[in-house]
């Protein structure tokens, strides 16, 4: 099993991932706050001819599902902009958030933007890289925080190849049981290829997003340890950097 993690921001990512010993580092391939245009990276043939995997985080700020074009435009541009710089760094996929709609509005029509970001896309040869919808926090109208919520939105998109990441913080702060939440996520997307797996400061169904170290949170380190296990899918640590070594060290004493 791969275990990595995800790391700064800079024009190192390799160098990171090995100081780390991990087998994959998750990186932002530009602020991840601003709508800013990836750029080719600096290291993208150390990256090329590195044993280490990379997979790419799509900036917070895209939110393919919203109704407001002002959001939703820059949003599908922005997704497909990242797919295409990750793809050049060979990238085995772009982790984008579900996202959501506003009070009021119809979650049927969230689905329906996603369901033609990958039409639209499917029309001029596809992302280059597979896309990985995040199971989110928060949200009464997102499209991706409640496992049934998941499975209408897999019912518009998972022809088109979408992917799935499943955020283990995230999964506990919307209130979703990680006993079983890896067999109900795939009974509604078929699969899970990859797992955010990080520890939550916040109480079950808090709908709050703040990471911790596996065995400094609020979810029993070993109940992550075998939602990783019954995923078997690549792990990336998002827990704080401090204690990530000490993280991905937990999980090769457990998962082998």
């Amino acid at each position: 099993m791969r275990i990595g993690a995800h790391v700064r921001r800079d024009d190192d990512p390799i160098g990171q991932g090995e100081r780390l010993g991990a087998d994959l580092v998750q990186v932002f391939l530009t602020d991840p706050q601003k709508w800013d245009t990836p750029g080719p990276h600096p290291r993208a043939e150390q990256i090329l001819a590195s044993d280490i995997d990379v997979v790419v985080h799509s900036p917070y700020v895209v939110n393919v599902a919203s109704l407001n074009n002002r959001l939703r435009m820059p949003s599908r541009k922005a997704v497909a902009e990242h797919a295409a710089a990750a793809a050049a760094i060979g990238a085995f996929g772009l982790v984008v958030h579900g996202g959501h709609v506003r009070d009021g509005e119809n979650p049927a029509a969230g689905v329906e933007n996603w369901r033609k970001l990958f039409e639209r896309q499917d029309d001029k040869g596809g992302f280059g890289v597979p896309i990985l919808v995040e199971n989110t926090a928060g949200g009464d109208f997102a499209m991706a925080r409640y496992v049934d919520a998941i499975g209408r939105l897999w019912d518009a998109i998972g022809d088109y190849g979408a992917g799935f990441c499943l955020d283990t913080c995230h999964a506990w702060a919307a209130g979703e049981d990680l006993a079983d939440v890896v067999d109900r996520v795939r009974a509604v997307t078929g699969r899970i290829d990859l797992v955010h797996l990080n520890n939550s400061r916040d109480e079950f169904d808090s709908a709050r997003d703040r990471h911790a170290n596996l065995a400094d949170g609020q979810i029993d380190r070993a109940l992550l340890a075998e939602v990783a296990a019954a995923a078997g899918a690549p792990i990336i640590l998002e827990t704080p950097e401090g204690g990530m070594a000490e993280d991905i060290a937990y999980l090769r004493e457990k998962l082998g």
